[in-house]
């Protein structure tokens, strides 16, 4: 196993589960990007942001009145990184004794054209080898980006100091969640994107979503093309954009932060020199089993260019280890009822196929839309911002996907990920009992609002 993130260390536990011995390469920090620089501190730093926001939002329930300051960064800072040691430790460096038959051997593993893997100077010849060398923050072409000091993911979390003033590049997941946890740290935050926030979530979502972003201070500009990056007067960054109009406009920050996306770690590697094919953003390619174009060498998690989750990375690791060792069953890699979750607030949590993929796939849908001053929930909470958007299948009433902007989405999207695995219909939805006053009652109400009008239903109702 070259890597030792979620992948390698789930394929090397399940490899030597089935009896094999196991060499588990990692070069640099233990761990992998989740636990490390990924999603624990990220999210640690958004709950904490959260605080502040609930206090500002709490005069939405009348007679009650709060505040919240952040008054120290370094100590959220160092509190974030005590728990992302401590889960290393316990996820990761701890579990190695609880495996005899998985060595860990540090430094940087290459590929050879006859199967060697070398690490340093010493060379190991394995029967089976699995990539999953994961991602680093993607450096997009724009002119002067190397001439300035600019932030990504990783860095972002560790200045010493918050600017007073941000420009995110980017409005994927990461600049939309990194860009309003700064903005409710207090920092004035600008994103800027080719298209729109989210470009690959439903559109009523991203276009709420920008709406919701905005009444808390953070300008959204959608539609506009890097032209340059300089530095500026007094220490600033300047970012000069073309819009859709032609007209360039200049945008200056104190700091910015590069968002856009990830590359492969797959540089230096030796892997097409040994026959392992890379796509043209050097991601390794894979089949369901994980086979690389290679005989004998897998791929799993980030490193592979798709469905960049750490639970995706898992379960690649454990179809790539048990299909290396041939044995009798082994699953395929299966994304269909793949999860996704944004941590923004409200959070888009969704499953299956968007209306636009499931056009694109031939099929005849039906939709709806349910806003969430529908949903009891939120109502009672004061807080309506999001929407529930079902697609199905126009025949047979198949749910295909399901898309979530709500406060609870990422709860709340796993009775949707089951509808989907098992072919539920929006009938089977519709018929289903859920519990009152909760957010994922909200899919009830959107099922039930392809035969009825959801506003003229009792509570309960069904």
């Amino acid at each position: 196993m070259i890597g030792t993130g979620s992948a390698g260390f789930s394929a090397a536990i399940r490899a030597s589960e089935l009896g094999a011995k196991v060499a588990l390469v990692g070069d640099g920090t233990i761990g992998g990007t989740c636990v490390n620089i990924g999603c624990v501190p990220s999210k640690a730093l958004i709950r904490a942001a959260e605080t502040l926001h609930q206090a500002r939002a709490a005069s939405r329930f009348a007679g009650i009145t709060a505040s919240a300051r952040l008054e120290d960064w370094t100590a959220l800072v160092a509190q974030k990184d005590e728990l992302v040691a401590s889960l290393r430790q316990a996820k990761y460096a701890n579990l190695l004794p609880e495996y005899p038959d998985v060595s860990y051997v540090p430094g940087r593993g290459r590929l050879t054209p006859d199967g060697v893997v070398t690490v340093g100077d010493t060379a190991y010849r394995p029967g089976k080898v699995i990539i999953a060398t994961g991602t680093s923050s993607a450096t997009p072409p724009i002119p002067g980006l190397d001439t300035v000091p600019w932030l990504n993911s990783t860095t972002a979390m560790e200045v010493e100091a918050l600017p007073a003033s941000l420009l995110v590049i980017g409005g994927g997941v990461i600049g939309v969640e990194f860009g309003q946890m700064f903005a409710r740290f207090g920092v004035r935050v600008t994103i800027v994107c080719r298209s729109r926030l989210l470009p690959g979530a439903e559109p009523e979502v991203s276009a709420a979503l920008t709406e919701y972003l905005g009444a808390e201070g953070v300008e959204v500009r959608g539609g506009v093309a890097y032209e340059a990056i300089r530095q500026g007067e007094g220490g600033s960054v300047e970012l000069v954009v073309r819009g859709a109009d032609g007209n360039a406009v200049t945008l200056s920050a104190e700091r910015v932060l590069v968002a856009t996306g990830r590359t492969p770690n797959t540089a230096g590697m030796g892997l097409e020199e040994a026959g392992v094919v890379l796509d043209d953003r050097g991601a390794v390619q894979v089949d369901d089993q994980m086979s690389t174009t290679r005989p004998g060498v897998y791929a799993a998690g980030d490193v592979t260019g798709r469905d960049l989750y750490v639970y995706m990375a898992a379960h690649g690791g454990k179809v790539a280890a048990e299909n290396a060792l041939g044995r009798d069953g082994a699953p395929r890699y299966d994304a269909t009822a793949m999860p996704e979750v944004v941590f923004s607030d409200p959070q888009v949590a969704s499953v299956g196929l968007t209306e636009a993929a499931a056009r694109r796939s031939g099929l005849e849908v039906e939709t709806r839309v349910v806003p969430l001053d529908q949903v009891p929930r939120a109502l009672a909470a004061r807080d309506t911002r999001g929407l529930i958007k079902l697609v199905a299948e126009r025949a047979s009433g198949r749910i295909l996907g399901v898309h979530i902007l709500a406060p609870e989405a990422g709860d709340s999207i796993q009775t949707a990920v089951l509808a989907v695995k098992h072919g539920l219909t929006v009938a089977d939805l519709s018929a289903t009992i859920f519990p009152y006053l909760t957010t994922v009652e909200g899919l009830k109400l959107a099922a039930l609002s392809f035969t009825k009008e959801v506003g003229k239903l009792s509570c309960c109702a069904g």
